[in-house]
C-alpha cells in the first residue's frame, strides 16, 4: 500500500474484510468526501472502479471503524514516550538505576520528568525515597508520576521551586505526594517545559494515536492536571495538522468552569474533575476502610456540588462529567445527579449525555441509576489487566470481596449504560485492540462481554459519549473514519459459548473480528484514515 496524504475525491477500497453493520459480508466499501459513501460486495465494486479518483487494493487486510480512546491525557502521553518511563521496573533498585541513567543523558533538562513507578509490583514494596532519588540524580530537579498519577515522588530540589508546598494537604514527610501538595508539584515541574517541549510532546502523542488505528481521542484536561495554555495549544494543533481528532473537556466546576470551559474551546466542563483519587494512592473514597489502610480515602468534591456543577453543564447546554472511582464518590455522583435532574428535569438531563470517569467501584443500586440517569460510563478495562486478579493491587487495598466487584462491565451494559472505552494515557498505554481484550477477558469471569460489544465502546462509544450517534461505524453517510489492519482469521468471541455459536451462523448476520485471545497476535494497523484524510501509513506497506 501506498501513502496517500492528499484527501482524494472518490476512494473504493476492495479486496479485503469491511466491519459494517450495513451488510456483514462486506469486502468493499466508497468514500467520498470525507464519507462514507457505500459498502458492499466485490461484485458490486466493479460498477465504482472507473468512476473514483483511487482504488486501494486491501489484499484482503480488515477495514474497521477508527477506534475512538474516550480518556487521555495527550501532553502527559508524549512526554511519557519521550521522557523517563519506569512502567517495566522489575523492582526498586531497577527503577532508581533507570533514573541516574535518564539523568545522565538529560544534562539539559530544567526538570527531569518520568512516570509510572507501582510499588505495589516490586518485592521491596516501597516507592524511592527522596534522599535516594537526590543522589540518583545529583540533586537536580525530578518528578515521577506513580503509575495512577494520583501521587509521585519529587527530590528536594524540586520541592524547593514549589514554594510552601511542604505546608499544603497531602505532603507527609519521607510518603508520596497526594492531594494539594501533589498538584502543587506537578504544576511546577510542567511549567518547566517549553512550549517547544510541549507541542513536540503532543505531536508524538497523536502521531503514535494514529500509528494504532485511533481515530479520536477525548482530552481530558483541567486546571488541576494541565494548563490553559497546554489544551488551547493541542486543540489548535489537531485542527492545524493532519491527526486524529482531538474533543477537548475542560473539568472546573460549577458557572465559573462552565465559563472557561466554553472560552477554551471544550465541549463539557467534565473529565477529570475529581469526586475523589485513586485506589493504588489510598485516595479514592470508599464507604469502608481499606484493608490495608486504616481510612477511607479522600473527598473532594459532595453530592452538593455535584448538583451543582450538573445544573450549570445542563443550563449552558454543555457536558458535565466527573473523575470518580471509590464507591463512596460514585454515591455521590449519583445523588448529586439525581438531585440536579429533580431541579432542571430529568429529561434534560439524559439529553445531556453526562459522563462519569472510571466509576470502577459500582454497585447494582448505582449502575441502575446510571440507566436512569442517562450517564455515560467511561471506562478503562486494562485496569483490570493491570490490577485485577488473586494477586493484583485490588485485593491488596480493598480485600478479595470487594475486589471481585469491580468494574462490571457486563452489568453495565446489561442496564442499558452506555460505555465508552479509553486507556487514561499514560496511566496506561494507548492500546485499542489490547484493551478490547482486557474487557473480553476480564479477570473476574461474571463482568466479561462479548468481542463486539467491547469494540463497539471503543469506537461507536466514543462518538455517542460526545452527542453522535452517526459516528463510528462504517455505514453510508458515517464519517470516514477507519483503520486498516493486518490480521489473522475472523472470529466471534462471547462469553456465552451458546451466543458464540450462534454468531457465527451465517443466519446471524454477524460480522466476525480478530481473535483476541490471550497470547494471540493482535492486529497490526497498516494505515489510518479520519475524515477521509490518511493520518498513517505503516512503512513499507
Amino acid at each position: 500500500m501506498s501513502e496517500s496524504t492528499a484527501t482524494p475525491r472518490t476512494m473504493l477500497l476492495r479486496g479485503g474484510e469491511v466491519h459494517s453493520p450495513a451488510d456483514p459480508f462486506a469486502t468493499a466499501m466508497v468514500v467520498e468526501r470525507g464519507q462514507v459513501a457505500w459498502v458492499g460486495s466485490e461484485g458490486a465494486a466493479d460498477a465504482f472502479a472507473d468512476g473514483v479518483d483511487e482504488v486501494l487494493d486491501l489484499e484482503g487486510a480488515l477495514v474497521t471503524p477508527a477506534f475512538t480512546d474516550a480518556h487521555v491525557h495527550t501532553t502527559a502521553t508524549g512526554l511519557a514516550l519521550t521522557g523517563l518511563d519506569l512502567s517495566d521496573a522489575r523492582t526498586l533498585g531497577e527503577a532508581i538505576t533507570l533514573v541516574r541513567d535518564f539523568a545522565a543523558a538529560r544534562p539539559a533538562d530544567r526538570v527531569l520528568l518520568g512516570h509510572g513507578w507501582d510499588a505495589s509490583r516490586w518485592p521491596e514494596r516501597r516507592p524511592p525515597r527522596r534522599d535516594e532519588l537526590d543522589e540518583a540524580t545529583g540533586g537536580r530537579p525530578l518528578y515521577l508520576s506513580r503509575i495512577d498519577v494520583h501521587s509521585a515522588v519529587a527530590t528536594t530540589a524540586l520541592l524547593d521551586m514549589a514554594p510552601g508546598v511542604r505546608r499544603a494537604a497531602g505532603f507527609e514527610d519521607g510518603e508520596p505526594l497526594t492531594r494539594d501538595a501533589h498538584h502543587a508539584v506537578r504544576a511546577t515541574a510542567f511549567a518547566a517545559v517549553t512550549p517547544e517541549q510541549r507541542t513536540e510532546a503532543q505531536r508524538a502523542a497523536l502521531k503514535h494515536a494514529a500509528s494504532l488505528g485511533i481515530g479520536s481521542v477525548h482530552e481530558c484536561a483541567g486546571p488541576e492536571i494541565s494548563s490553559e495554555d497546554d489544551f488551547t495549544g493541542l486543540l489548535r494543533l489537531a485542527a492545524e495538522e493532519t491527526g486524529p481528532r482531538v474533543v477537548g473537556y475542560w473539568a472546573e466546576q460549577g458557572e465559573e468552569g462552565v465559563a472557561k470551559a466554553r472560552a477554551l474551546g471544550a465541549v463539557g466542563a467534565a473529565g477529570d474533575l475529581f469526586v475523589d483519587g485513586a485506589l493504588g494512592s489510598h485516595t479514592a473514597c470508599l464507604h469502608q476502610p481499606y484493608t490495608d489502610a486504616e481510612h477511607t480515602g479522600t473527598a473532594y468534591l459532595d453530592a452538593a456540588a455535584v448538583a451543582a456543577h450538573v445544573v450549570a453543564c445542563t443550563e449552558a447546554g454543555l457536558q458535565a462529567g466527573f473523575h470518580a472511582i471509590g464507591d463512596a464518590a460514585v454515591t455521590s455522583v449519583v445523588d448529586g445527579v439525581r438531585a440536579a435532574a429533580e431541579k432542571v428535569g430529568l429529561a434534560r438531563v439524559r439529553a445531556a449525555r453526562h459522563r462519569v470517569e472510571h466509576a470502577e467501584m459500582l454497585t447494582p443500586e448505582t449502575i441502575a441509576a446510571f440507566a436512569e440517569l442517562g450517564l455515560t460510563a467511561s471506562v478503562q478495562p486494562v485496569f483490570d489487566a493491570l490490577w485485577g486478579g488473586e494477586d493484583g493491587m485490588y485485593v491488596e487495598r480493598l480485600g478479595a470481596e470487594r475486589a471481585r466487584a469491580l468494574n462490571p462491565f457486563a452489568a453495565l451494559l446489561r442496564a442499558g449504560v452506555p460505555l465508552a472505552f479509553g486507556s487514561d494515557s499514560p496511566v496506561t498505554p494507548l492500546d485499542p485492540w489490547g484493551t478490547v481484550r482486557a474487557a473480553a477477558f476480564h479477570r473476574t469471569p461474571e463482568h466479561r462481554v462479548s468481542v463486539r460489544a467491547a469494540f463497539t465502546a471503543h469506537t461507536r462509544g466514543g462518538w455517542r459519549a460526545v452527542g453522535r450517534d452517526d459516528a463510528g461505524l462504517l455505514v453510508p453517510g458515517a464519517p470516514a473514519d477507519y483503520a486498516v489492519w493486518r490480521t489473522d482469521e475472523l472470529v466471534v468471541q462471547a462469553p456465552d459459548d451458546r451466543v458464540a455459536r450462534w454468531s457465527t451462523d451465517p443466519r446471524s448476520g454477524t460480522p466476525g473480528l480478530p481473535d483476541l485471545t490471550p497470547g494471540a497476535r493482535l492486529p497490526v494497523c497498516l494505515r489510518t484514515v479520519v475524515g477521509g484524510r490518511t493520518v498513517f501509513v505503516r512503512p513499507d506497506e
